[in-house]
């Protein structure tokens, strides 16, 4: 709680920052550097901070003052994203609390099955469309793609709200609707989260994907609530509708955004076939275990822990409650997811060892959800496994990012989601059918459990491949009681000097492709290489035994 009190007492300074931001937006507008950029290189200018922005964006668009948790706000074109993205959002829970509201109560008899089918056509298609989906946001303009996914979406929206609000809307309307969602999601979410990499600077990147988190579920806050409300005094159908309009704030968004990226299209990485390029991401992945790793944990949370529509609606209606309480549960939850990514934002680098304290912490949290006897008691629990699963998603999200190769990281990231969310088709139905078996809490049991196979696959690996160990010893600090050393694979020796190593706790330094940064606390770490390197193309990965490894003190 003390660090949230923290936060709160940071908002005067970042209002003061986001002033000065757009004060300097106005006097350098029009006045950029005229030095040339060439590739590889940041574009700097006089009102450059020393940060540098990122590929294609412009020197004006970087302001001082602003707090560490939102420093990424400090360039314009993430700051029009940023705002475009959270009112989007909000329409997007909106319809997705709608969307399985519609499903149990007014399309089925309460069956938990049928919501599950609906989340299995949803998220399918971004297990199906990986050999697609993330060599287009390699390959292609994301801007612009992400202007053909998000009218598409506007467009779905519109047209199964017209359905509804006219009353002809069956069940399998929404199953197509759904499948039509997930079809195109697989193109937008790589793209999307990739899209991130083109606002930024790299040393800001591991921020904003948590900012990204924030925004979403800053909108988790209001819409389930305000959807919930809106079924109840005019009818679901309206909240597709209004889900519909949001995504002009979107578009706008995007038609503001100034990026100039490197040249697809061209070179040896544009002569190699889909198959080449979705193969050398593959290979990428494979020789990192490290993200193998966290692959399983989010694939086994994914698919039996992170079924929140089932669970929120069939407890819902366990407790003899309707869709205002509902909606209740789904910003109850937000309430922990939100400050899981504000906390996450704040930190200067995504952490393995958080995705699996934050995997071992949704099991706890989603045990004790299932333990509560009252609907208000089980609401207070959501706030605890919301925090536990935003922590997870966004530290593992900001790791696979900023970890990985440029050149192949569409590629990874639509392996991520593709196994993030391609997991839900097949735990789904099963949580599903589960809970319409034997009641909803058992849905929740298996959460817990996939939480806790999640935990003992990421320490387990930990533990055996790179021999983490704790040692405990008296004496080592001047008497002052019981001494904690930590020690692994990079750090094996009690007495070896941290300044010495040359991997992490999770891989060698030169895989990780992090350059040397000055260290302000122990839990930092250097970055990764700059993001105006190709996207496409082969991939080398460094020998860890060659020299020019940079040295990272923090283990």
């Amino acid at each position: 709680m003390t660090r949230v009190d923290d936060e709160v007492a940071d908002i005067p300074d970042i209002l003061l920052g986001l002033v000065r931001t757009a004060q300097i937006d106005r006097r350098t507008m029009g006045s950029p550097s005229t030095r040339p950029a060439t590739k590889g290189a940041v574009e700097r200018g006089p009102a450059d901070d020393g940060a540098g922005v990122g590929w294609g964006s412009h020197p004006e668009e970087v302001a001082p003052a602003v707090s560490t948790m939102f420093r990424s706000l400090a360039v314009r074109n993430y700051r029009i994203w940023f705002v475009g993205a959270l009112i989007s959002n909000v329409g997007a829970w909106m319809q997705a609390t709608a969307q399985n509201w519609v499903v149990l109560t007014e399309l089925s008899d309460n069956d938990a099955i049928a919501v599950g089918i609906t989340m299995a056509l949803q998220f399918g298609p971004q297990l199906l469309l990986v050999p697609l989906s993330g060599t287009v946001a390699d390959r292609f303009d994301r801007r612009r793609v992400l202007m053909v996914t998000q009218s598409l979406l506007m467009l779905l929206a519109l047209g199964l709200g017209l359905l509804l609000v006219f009353g002809h809307a069956q069940l399998w309307h929404l199953y197509a609707f759904a499948l039509g969602l997930g079809l195109v999601n697989a193109f937008d979410t790589p793209a999307r989260q990739a899209f991130v990499s083109d606002l930024v600077e790299t040393d800001r990147l591991s921020n904003a994907v948590a900012l990204n988190s924030a925004s979403f579920n800053s909108a988790r806050l209001v819409g389930p609530a305000v959807a919930g409300l809106l079924i109840a005094a005019i009818g679901s159908g309206w909240v597709f509708v209004v889900n519909a309009m949001s995504f002009i704030a979107m578009l706008a968004a995007l038609g503001m955004i100034r990026v100039a990226r490197a040249p697809q299209g061209r070179g040896a990485g544009a002569r190699e076939s889909q198959a080449s390029q979705l193969a050398a991401g593959f290979r990428y992945a494979l020789r990192r275990h490290d993200l193998l790793v966290i692959f399983v944990m989010v694939f086994l949370i994914g698919a039996f822990g992170m079924n929140f529509p089932i669970y929120s609606s069939t407890m819902a209606v366990e407790f003899g409650r309707g869709a205002e309480e509902y909606g209740v549960l789904s910003s109850i939850l937000a309430i922990g997811s939100l400050a899981g990514a504000l906390m996450v934002a704040r930190q200067p680098n995504a952490r393995f060892r958080a995705v699996v304290l934050a995997a071992g912490g949704f099991g706890i949290a989603a045990t004790l959800a299932a333990l509560m006897p009252t609907f208000w008691t089980f609401a207070a629990t959501l706030v605890l496994l919301g925090y536990c699963t935003s922590t997870m998603l966004s530290t593992a999200n900001g790791f696979v990012q900023t970890t990985s190769d440029p050149r192949v990281r569409g590629r990874v990231l639509s392996i991520y989601f593709a196994i993030l969310m391609g997991g839900t088709p097949i735990g789904a139905p099963v949580v599903g059918a589960i809970t319409d078996a034997l009641g909803a809490r058992w849905g929740l049991w298996v959460a817990a459990l996939s939480g806790g196979i999640a935990f003992a696959a990421g320490l387990g690996w930990l533990i055996v491949e790179r021999r983490l160990r704790v040692h405990l010893s008296r004496g080592r600090h001047r008497g002052r009681g019981l001494g904690v050393t930590v020690t692994h694979a990079g750090r094996p020796g009690l007495d070896d000097d941290p300044s010495e190593q040359l991997e992490t706790l999770t891989a060698p330094i030169t895989v990780l492709r992090r350059g040397p940064v000055i260290l302000s606390e122990p839990m930092s770490a250097p970055q990764s290489g700059a993001l105006s390197e190709g996207l496409t193309g082969p991939i080398v990965i460094p020998d860890p035994g060659e020299g020019g490894a940079s040295k990272d003190p923090s283990g």
